[in-house]
């Protein structure tokens, strides 16, 4: 059993701001094994596609005399196109958002597990200058300051591991976003597998699932209805053709 961190208290007279969230751009294969074992799972990152990213975290497995070192990335920052196209492109493609309050608290109290903001730099900024070993997961270039990445990672000196299930609380997850891109044909089918799943768990409330309007929002398109300054001429023809 997950035990769930208390929440904080506020002081008398001062307004309690909803929790910020943390999300976790993924796919559908990792959602479904997440509800399945009420787990995340941290993985090797030697896969990844940034290879300066990569580089540094061998780097510094190599330097802390690893066996292990694992990750799992989220995102701070708003919902982006690059977010989904980079993390979870495609279909497939789903958003996780947590907790961020709760979550953190419990992963940072698992052993060999840091949780930390990356830290976005500049190689002029960097040149010549000591880096504390430390710092190497949570560096990225600058051009990649967009993704406001909170970083987990896991580091282990004696066993060589894969990956690392830590268990969870899916009262934690406060909603899942599909695709952009998934078909409406698909989209109820897909809820309701997901809803089946985590009914399994018991004492998991109802999952609150949308699909993103991303690249496809009525009400952003209804925004011309409040266009001005067409040529009289020209606002007269389209009228005309709308009729």
């Amino acid at each position: 059993m997950v035990k769930t961190p208390r929440p904080t208290k506020a002081k008398p007279g001062r307004k309690v701001e909803p929790p910020e969230r943390l999300r976790r751009y993924t796919s559908l294969g990792a959602l479904i094994h997440m509800l399945t074992i009420r787990k995340l799972t941290l993985l090797n990152p030697a896969t990844w596609d940034d290879k300066n990213d990569t580089y540094f975290m061998s780097e510094y497995k190599r330097l802390m005399g690893a066996k292990t070192l694992l990750a799992l990335c989220f995102a701070m920052g708003d919902e982006t196109y690059h977010h989904w196209r980079v993390f979870s492109s495609g279909p497939d493609g789903v958003c996780i958002e947590f907790n961020k309050d709760k979550l953190l608290a419990h992963l940072a109290a698992q052993p060999g597990v840091t949780t930390r903001m990356v830290d976005y730099k500049t190689i002029k900024t960097l040149r010549g200058k000591p880096i504390p070993v430390t710092d190497l997961p949570f560096l990225k270039r600058k051009p990649y300051i967009d993704e406001c990445e909170h970083r987990v990672i896991f580091l282990d000196t004696d066993t060589a591991v894969e990956f690392k299930d830590i268990d969870i609380d899916l009262n934690w997850i406060d909603r899942i976003t599909l695709s952009p891109w998934i078909s409406p044909a698909l989209r109820k089918s897909v809820e309701q597998a997901l809803q089946a799943i985590n009914a399994k768990a018991g004492d998991a409330p109802k999952l609150k699932i949308y699909r993103s309007t991303l690249t496809g929002n009525s009400e952003w398109q209804a925004l011309t209805e409040n266009i001005t300054g067409v040529p009289a001429k020209l606002a007269t023809e389209a009228e005309g053709t709308a009729k």
